[in-house]
């Protein structure tokens, strides 16, 4: 019998589930911890802006964590440094001060809010228009 004739036998004999199905392996597996995350419709949004601002050239890379009291979209100019801004979600602020905030590399709060779109637009570049003489 080769390598995978004799595991295919195990798993046909039901050999290998028997520690699967016991009930002290469910009781020894800890339930799922909750974690906060950013949803499609925010994920895109916060995509938008970086692809536009690595177009631009001004970042080149980005982190995310997910904790489990809030969410952090990091943006880099180069990878091995601090990160630039922090554009973090934390529910527990959403009806206080607002859930959505970025923060600069010294910690410094740029900008809260309820609505991320609204909290982005402190990190949108500001066209500078100039009169030209003909």
């Amino acid at each position: 019998m080769n390598e995978t004739e004799d595991s295919a036998s195990l798993r046909g004999s039901g050999q290998g589930s028997v520690a699967a199905h016991s009930p002290n392996a469910q009781a020894s597996q800890a339930p799922a911890k909750p974690v906060v995350s950013f949803n499609r419709r925010e994920l895109d949004t916060i995509l938008r802006l970086y692809g536009r601002m690595v177009a631009d050239g001004e970042w080149r890379d980005y982190a995310m964590d997910l904790l489990k009291d809030r969410a952090v979209f990091s943006v880099f100019r180069r990878s091995s440094e601090m990160p630039l801004y922090r554009i973090e979600k934390d529910p527990k602020l959403a009806r206080r001060q607002g859930a959505y905030s970025v923060v600069a590399t010294g910690g410094l709060i740029l900008k809260r809010g309820h609505d991320l779109a609204q909290v982005l637009k402190v990190l949108e570049k500001k066209k500078h228009l100039r009169l030209v003489d003909a």
